[in-house]
Parts: structure tokens; C-alpha cells; sequence
């Protein structure tokens, strides 16, 4: 099969994390070669630059937010995702450049055709191929985090915005949806097994378009 590139999204709480190693384990059970990453991160300098991303000490600029993560970015496609997909496997990553969009576009209220622009030199003009946009209210996603593993420690910068930040964010990745035939929305607010399915829809029926191994319904 050529290379596949599969980026996960969401508001807070979607369960992202939990859905793409769900994912990952599904299609290595059809023998294809899968590669899991995460935005920011993925590299040396990603995971630097996550930690300065996500620091609730660190005061950061709308704008020099938005050129940190297009600068991870960068790293991750040039140094992983590009070679993983010249090699053919699938790659699977937690968040992409829509996540920019979302949070820096209409979460931050930085021009959006901007982050899109910024974002088209740090990737080269990379896209993933299908983007699974988990969507739930901003409360239950809160929610989610507040009692979920690892909840007894401080948000993060970013998870510690206010709630009216984060519904322009799930407004900006709805908004994105409808005007983008890559993302594909699924709920997440059912039971995980259920989403797992739904995701599997939308996900099956690339790798078919790609000539993956028979994908089983």
C-alpha cells in the first residue's frame, strides 16, 4: 500500500490518545506498517518544544504560539511523517495542522488564512489524507479531563483556558469540517467501542482507496 497519513483531532477530553492506539492495533492486524506520533512532539525538537508549549509558567504570545507549533511541526514532517509515508506505512498521528487552525485560528483569534499559510511552509504543503474529528461539548470534554488518568495534576497551559476559548475551538474544528471534505466528524460522546467502530468506517474506507490488506467491515 502507498503511505497513508491519518491525524486524529478534537477538543479537549475527545479521547484522541485512547482512539488512535485503537486505530494503530487494528491496522497492524491487516500486516500494514503503522507509525504513531503526536503534534507537538514526534522528534527531539518537538518534545522540547511541547514542554515550552504546555508550560503553565511560560506566557506566550498568540503569535509566537502559533509559529512554536509550525515550527514542531516542521521537525515532525521533515524528520517522521515524510519518510514514514516515502517508505509506505501508515501514519498515525495525535493531532496535525488543523489542531493550529482550530486553537491558534479561532481559539486565539489570529487570522486563520495566516496559521493556514504559515503552516503550508512548515509542512511543505503536507496534509494528512483523512482527518477523524472526534467532537463533544466542551463541558463533557472538560469534564472527561478533570477525572480522567493523570487528572490530580495541574492542567496544562492550554487545557487550563477558559471554557469560552475552547467553544471557539470546537466551533473553529466544526466550521473546518464543513468546509474541508478531508475531516470526517465522529462522535465521541458514546462508549468507547462504539467510537472506535464509527472511526473505523471512515478509516477503512481509505485504506481500501489505498490498496491496504483486505480491511474486514
Amino acid at each position: 500500500m502507498t503511505g497513508l497519513y491519518i491525524a486524529l483531532e478534537g477538543p479537549e477530553g475527545a479521547g484522541k490518545t485512547t482512539q488512535l492506539r485503537r486505530l494503530a492495533a487494528r491496522l497492524r492486524s491487516l500486516g500494514l506498517e503503522v507509525l504513531e506520533t503526536r503534534e507537538p512532539g514526534g522528534t527531539a525538537v518537538g518534545e522540547a518544544v511541547r514542554a515550552l508549549l504546555l508550560d503553565p509558567a511560560q506566557p506566550l504570545s498568540p503569535e509566537a504560539e502559533m509559529l512554536l507549533f509550525a515550527a514542531a511541526r516542521a521537525q515532525l514532517v521533515r524528520e517522521v511523517v515524510r519518510p514514514a509515508l516515502d517508505r509506505g506505512q501508515v501514519v498515525l498521528s495525535d493531532r496535525s495542522v488543523y489542531a493550529s487552525l482550530a486553537y491558534q485560528g479561532f481559539g486565539r483569534g489570529l487570522d486563520v488564512e495566516v496559521v493556514r499559510r504559515v503552516n503550508e511552509v512548515a509542512t511543505a504543503g503536507l496534509l494528512p489524507d483523512l482527518v477523524v474529528l472526534l467532537d463533544l461539548p466542551v463541558e463533557e470534554g472538560l469534564r472527561r479531563d478533570a477525572g480522567g488518568p493523570g487528572a490530580e495534576a495541574a492542567p496544562d497551559r492550554i487545557e487550563g483556558e477558559g471554557v469560552e476559548f475552547h467553544r471557539r475551538v470546537r466551533e473553529g474544528f466544526l466550521r473546518l469540517s464543513r468546509e474541508d471534505a478531508r475531516i470526517r466528524v465522529v462522535p465521541a460522546g458514546d462508549d468507547p467501542e462504539r467510537v472506535e467502530a464509527r472511526i473505523w468506517e471512515e478509516v477503512r474506507r481509505v485504506v481500501e482507496r489505498r490498496g491496504g490488506a483486505g480491511a474486514p467491515p
